[in-house]
């Protein structure tokens, strides 16, 4: 484990709201659109989600660090976020199955962070002004300085991240007994989501996001998949040009969160930018084609207009019961659905896994 030298650091919001800390990770400035996550657990899962490309990650439960880090968790190659903000950050840490410290990992990962600052009092702000950009610097003392380079941080709204984070050649990952191809598009795709399809037979080739349609066809694929990923699916026409070619084949799509808004940007339907996003493990959302309740894990900051849901096109298959946003489609004019939640995440922990089966059940029925 590093020496932990303690360092002062200032986080300043674009709002001139600032407060005062300890630098962790990475000595330096770094800055991004501040959110926040609300779940106790899977720091190291969240850090390296690609939808948080380029996001200051902000921790609601206090106590960050302390089980370390384990390369079994990463859901991707490296650390997505740009900057992380904590209130109790743990250099000891107790976990027998850790590779090494949270303190590491960020300095290894190239993260600037900020300990000891008032997270609960940041939460309440975020959710009363709204989404905003920040920075964080352990380099720079001016506060006015740093609340004008907040001020001035390319912001997220029509931003295409998904670009930045895919993969720069197709990949096959081959399922045990694989009994179906499924062509998935890498928007940012999780490890998990490729576990989870996998496992119930899916052998996968992973496309970049650009992926020519050529290409994709020549591999034949049973069904096709579009993922998470970062940013603003408005701008992505590549993409959507791309689930429109899918719908043509008549074969069955899912997708999942930037996915689920890209399908639904396919039908005509709008996706907005929230006041406030979605980060967390437990978010109640109702299934209304049975009537139950499923916790979920959410992470994104865009959502579907529910006004603009054309009932000829797609009904809601899913509401969040926190503020009856969007959470799912089942669309109508072409086999497939949607959802805006994570099923990979587990925190129900298997509330949602059915999502996967009911594709990989989809594609059975659409060669029989």
């Amino acid at each position: 484990m590093s020496i932990y030298t303690r360092k002062k650091a200032i986080l300043a919001l674009a709002d001139g709201t600032v407060a005062h800390g300890w630098a962790i990770g990475l000595d330096g400035t770094t800055g991004g659109e501040l959110c926040f996550n609300t779940s106790m657990t899977g720091y190291q899962e969240i850090f390296t989600d690609p939808s948080y490309y380029g996001q200051m990650m902000m921790m609601t439960y206090p106590h960050i660090g302390n089980y370390g880090v384990s390369a079994r968790d990463d859901e991707h190659r490296k650390v997505m976020i740009s900057g992380l903000i904590v209130r109790s950050f743990s250099q000891e840490y107790s976990n027998p199955t850790a590779d090494g410290a949270l303190q590491d990992y960020l300095v290894r990962n190239k993260i600037v962070g900020i300990t000891g600052v008032d997270t609960r009092m940041l939460v309440r702000h975020i959710r009363e002004k709204g989404v905003m950009n920040a920075v964080i610097s352990s380099e720079i003392s001016d506060e006015q300085v740093l609340i004008e380079k907040a001020k001035n941080w390319v912001s997220m709204d029509g931003l295409d991240l998904a670009k930045e984070v895919t993969r720069k050649e197709a990949q096959t990952v081959k399922a045990e007994n694989g009994r179906f191809k499924v062509a998935a598009f890498d928007y940012g795709i999780k490890q998990n989501i490729i576990n989870s399809l996998a496992a119930r037979g899916c052998t996968l080739r992973i496309f970049p996001a650009k992926a020519s349609w050529n290409d994709v066809l020549e591999w034949n694929p049973d069904g096709f998949f579009f993922s998470n990923g970062p940013g603003d699916p408005n701008p992505m026409d590549y993409a959507i040009e791309t689930v429109n070619n899918a719908k043509a084949t008549g074969k069955p799509l899912f997708g999942i969160c930037l996915g689920h808004q890209l399908m639904a940007l396919s039908e005509g339907f709008t996706v907005d930018k929230m006041f406030v996003g979605h980060r967390g493990a437990n978010h109640p959302v109702k299934n209304l084609e049975n009537g139950l309740v499923e916790i979920s894990t959410q992470n994104h900051g865009f959502a579907v207009n529910p006004t603009t849901v054309d009932a000829t096109k797609a009904s809601v298959s899913h509401t969040n019961l926190n503020d009856d946003t969007v959470e799912g489609l089942r669309f109508k004019n072409f086999p497939g659905f949607s959802v805006q939640y994570h099923p990979e995440a587990s925190p129900g922990p298997h509330d949602s896994s059915y999502l996967f089966d009911q594709f990989v059940k989809m594609i059975e029925d659409s060669q029989n």
